[in-house]
């Protein structure tokens, strides 16, 4: 799973989605589940976001607009933040403004924001599957899909359509995909309700 000799130029760019309401973690909308601190005292967003920074220097984050403080964090964790105001729409939007923001992108690997369990090695291994264009690639174990998920350069123009929460699902369902058979729980877990966070939440 190591990156071998290949330079930032020869990888996709990671896209981190971080434009999310997180309303099953508070309803009210008063607490950014994203800006909760993990037990080392970073937030979900910074830890979130340095592992795919490091895994893929050219890495984007989408955030809602307003969201100065999440933005913060993001940037201070390597990533170059892209405020989307129609991220206020879903996930699919969002992801389609990062792929329109990063026009000579290799390849994009797609990864969410309230993972902060995910491998820099995971993101690495998704990353270097995708060896053509028209690669879809994705951790998996016991018949379910994780995340990261990667897409090659050739699935740029369908990525341009996407629109609203329902993100690039269709397009799994309806292409092959390489799977990278993994027993990273971090693939799978993600933080969606206050008793995921460990610490002072649980």
């Amino acid at each position: 799973m190591s990156g071998g000799p290949l330079t930032t130029g020869d990888l996709p760019t990671g896209v981190l989605l971080a434009a999310g309401y997180g309303r099953r973690f508070d309803p009210a909308g008063v607490r950014n589940k994203l800006l909760q601190t993990m037990r080392d005292g970073r937030t979900v967003a910074w830890r979130s976001a340095r592992t795919l920074a490091v895994a893929l220097p050219a890495t984007v984050a989408v955030v809602r607009p307003g969201q100065d403080e999440l933005a913060a964090q993001l940037r201070h964790a390597g990533c170059r933040v892209i405020e989307s105001a129609a991220a206020e729409s879903g996930m699919g939007a969002a992801l389609r403004d990062a792929v329109a923001a990063t026009p000579d992108a290799r390849g994009w690997v797609v990864a969410l924001a309230d993972m902060p369990w995910l491998s820099i090695e995971l993101v690495r291994a998704v990353a270097l599957t995708i060896t053509a264009p028209d690669t879809i690639a994705a951790p998996w174990r016991d018949g379910k899909r994780g995340h990261p998920v990667g897409f090659g350069a050739a699935w740029r123009d369908e990525l341009l359509k996407l629109e609203g929460d329902e993100g690039a699902r269709a397009l799994l369902k309806t292409q092959p995909v390489t799977r990278i058979l993994t027993e990273d729980d971090g693939a799978f877990r993600d933080i969606d309700v206050p008793g995921d966070l460990p610490g002072n939440l649980s």
